[in-house]
């Protein structure tokens, strides 16, 4: 490359600086007190029971991402797609789908860095992992984006696009500088080369510029959500995954994309940082961030609180036993036992509960006992803790019982 080619490049990179807000006090701050409020998340239940809320969340996050997109497709439907009980409707059957496919994405991202946590979320090779996993199981009617000249595009999985594209009023960097840019954002937001809470501010930033780049034809929003749960995995903040952001930006999807659009602003005057675009609107997408980091942490620590949750444990099983829940459709959902709550809350306090102690619970025989442990097996109330025939058993979370479980969660579909 010519020395000129070369300058021309580097020109052509710096149009997405500054690439972190050029004063980051205040900002570090309330990063310093989101890992104090999301490091008490892990303290408030058992371990185990807090591995199901865990596995819970990650349908609602893939509620909250879709919801983003336009896919509303609730959580007690996801749940039902879960079991392979689909829509009639072809398009609702495949939004289902897309649903539990970044579910499984989420599962992918985690147990990748379970294996080997020193992976490099912010690499090229990253961000085309998560967007082919994602898009080799998609649905083929959600593969087609309409072309510049309205004819359908097929997205490629894994691919960077090989068009000049825009968005709104932005103007992404030409297809090809896409590795030029990918490969500066990869050197600035190495977390090797970050340290302390400013790595949480550089992963506010992050989510912005690689919105910024656009790198795919389709799926850059989803792609940059499940990147940004990574960059937060891969920096170990303590108590995350018991929250999560795309909550926070589907309940405030307005102010998201317009702080989302304010940070494409170019630089507003010479009090405006050095780098080609604002300072000032990338500083105020970062605290709105942050904030919403801090808010669905502090939410969260409000329901999971286990002097809390057991009572609406108890409220949802004595309304069940009484028949007084029923669904979107107005039907009633069949009684649990009288002293199911029991075998609830024991589950819930000591995260693991052998079945020979459902009959103690339970105050009844042997063989009725199994009867009770059967029907909350059956609904996800109870799930074994191992594959083996006489595990142990914990607590499940199902959507449709969460939604009494964590008030607010999710929205309420139910008729009663």
């Amino acid at each position: 490359m010519t020395s000129d080619s070369s300058k021309n490049l580097y020109t052509e990179i710096s149009q997405f600086e500054p690439l972190i807000p050029a004063d980051t006090r205040e900002l570090e701050d309330l990063a310093f007190e989101l890992t104090q409020r999301s490091a008490g998340l892990a303290r408030e239940l058992h371990p185990v029971t807090l591995s199901g809320v865990h596995e819970l969340l990650k349908i609602i996050n893939s509620y909250y991402s879709n919801l983003i997109e336009g896919n509303n497709t609730h959580p007690i439907d996801v749940e039902r797609a879960m079991r392979e009980d689909y829509s009639n409707d072809p398009a609702k059957r495949d939004r289902q789908k897309e649903s539990l496919i970044h579910i499984d994405v989420q599962g992918k991202i985690d147990r990748r860095l379970q294996e080997k946590p020193e992976t490099d979320v912010t690499s090229p090779e990253f961000l085309r992992w998560i967007h082919n996993e994602f898009y080799e199981q998609m649905p083929e009617s959600l593969r087609w984006v309409r072309g510049e000249d309205g004819t359908r595009e097929w997205v490629e999985a894994g691919e960077f696009r090989e068009r000049n594209v825009a968005v709104g009023q932005h103007l992404p960097p030409a297809y090809r500088s896409i590795d030029a840019f990918l490969a500066r954002f990869h050197e600035f937001y190495n977390p090797e080369r970050l340290h302390g809470v400013k790595k949480i501010v550089a992963i506010a930033a992050a989510h912005h510029r690689l919105m910024w780049i656009h790198p795919f034809l389709d799926g850059n929003g989803r792609v940059a959500r499940l990147f940004t749960d990574a960059f937060f995995h891969r920096i170990g903040l303590a108590g995350y995954g018991l929250w999560n952001v795309s909550r926070g930006f589907a309940r405030r999807n307005l102010d998201y994309k317009r702080y989302l659009d304010a940070a494409d602003f170019p630089r507003e005057g010479d009090l405006d940082g050095r780098g080609n675009l604002s300072n000032r609107t990338l500083t105020e997408f970062c605290k709105f961030f942050l904030e919403i980091c801090l808010d669905q942490a502090t939410y969260m620590a409000s329901i999971l609180a286990l002097g809390d949750l057991l009572p609406r444990i108890d409220s949802y099983a004595a309304r069940r036993a009484e028949g007084l829940i029923v669904d979107e459709k107005g039907i009633k959902a069949e009684p649990l036992h009288p002293r199911a709550a029991a075998v609830l809350r024991e589950a819930a306090i000591f995260g693991e509960l052998p079945r020979n102690k459902i009959v103690e619970l339970v105050g009844m025989s042997a063989r009725s006992a199994r009867v009770v442990t059967k029907s909350l097996l059956d609904e996800g109330l109870l799930i074994p803790s191992s594959d083996w025939h006489r595990s142990d058993l914990r607590l499940g979370f199902p959507p449709h019982a969460a939604g009494y479980w964590f008030p607010n969660l999710f929205p309420d579909v139910s008729a009663g």
